[in-house]
């Protein structure tokens, strides 16, 4: 912490989510901003997936899709959720890559993953 610039660049990894919204002094309520990109370019309507870790929460979800919130990005590659409570919220996109595996002569298409994580803290 402490370090202001730099955060905003691309790591270069065959999948990553590349944050448009600082991603540290982050407020519960701020949205955090991203582009899912394969390859260097933007994924057009990725889904995103946003789990929230905190494990000293006594929050409890009253039914599955509660535990993981699902969105898209948009033509762009571009995603936005607001956070609304503090914690760690983990971000993650999953594509496919341009090869397969074979396995007993069948090709399967090989998943590869984009995770990015941020922390909210309340204000006081």
């Amino acid at each position: 912490m402490g370090k202001e610039d730099g955060w905003e660049k691309e790591v270069e990894l065959k999948t990553e989510i590349v944050p448009l919204t600082r991603p540290f002094g982050l407020w519960a309520g701020n949205v955090f901003q991203g582009i899912v990109k394969m390859n260097g370019k933007a994924v057009p309507y990725s889904e995103v997936e946003i789990e929230y870790y905190n494990p000293d929460s006594k929050i409890k979800a009253p039914e599955e899709p509660y535990v993981t919130q699902v969105i898209k990005a948009d033509a762009n590659g571009v995603f936005t959720y607001a956070m609304p409570k503090a914690g760690w919220w983990g971000f993650s996109a999953i594509n496919t890559t341009d090869y397969t595996l074979k396995r007993d002569g069948k090709e399967y298409p090989v998943e590869i993953g984009a995770v990015f994580w941020v922390r909210t803290r309340e204000m006081r």
